[in-house]
């Protein structure tokens, strides 16, 4: 940021009056720029013993293989955001059963809402934002082909669990390691 959204001044990085981080802060009307996370909210959508999975037709990962999700909008809540990325990129009318993954993606200032969904018809296409929709069994998805390390988690954790028939919600924090890789913490909650 290099100009104050409210009066077009310099902005400056600094730590406000009773503050303890740098902040964006324009030094003309004072006004304190806060930068926090982006929201992505999503569907991981079960119909029978399937998963439906969506080919990107967009940056980032165009061409691999995601949940229906993006970026939460103002004005709508989490599952609404997650319902209509479902609508968007799969043309999927889903019913939300329980919010299932919550991931801090601490090293891109994001955190994914991943929904557990079903899917209650096998009706869906692709759309502007996916160049292929698909169910999926357990045996056949493109593990090596799917866009984020997100959705990997979020598929293994929902086979798994599937097994028990019980779905707790999985937090997670993923980070970038001094090499790259990411590091993952978890943690479940009954």
């Amino acid at each position: 940021m290099k100009y104050c959204s409210n009066c077009g001044a310099v902005v400056e990085q600094k730590i406000p009056a009773g503050d303890n981080r740098h902040r964006y802060v324009c030094g003309h009307c004072h006004t304190v720029h806060y930068e926090n996370p982006c929201i992505i909210a999503g569907c991981l959508p079960v119909y029978q013993d399937q998963v439906l999975l969506c080919k990107r037709a967009i940056e980032p990962r165009y061409g691999l293989w995601t949940l229906p999700a993006g970026f939460m909008e103002n004005g709508e809540s989490t599952e609404q955001a997650a319902l209509r990325e479902t609508l968007e990129e799969a043309n999927a009318v889903v019913k939300i059963r329980s919010l299932y993954t919550l991931t801090s993606i601490l090293h891109v200032d994001q955190v994914q809402m991943i929904y557990l969904a079903d899917l209650p018809t096998p009706e869906f296409s692709i759309s502007e934002e996916s160049l292929e929709v698909r169910l999926f069994t357990e045996a056949d998805i493109p593990w090596d082909q799917l866009a984020f390390p997100t959705i990997r988690n979020a598929l293994q954790f929902y086979f798994s669990d599937r097994k028990t028939g019980h779905f707790p919600l999985r937090h997670l924090a993923l980070s970038q390691g001094p090499q790259g890789e990411l590091c993952c913490e978890l943690g479940t909650h009954q």
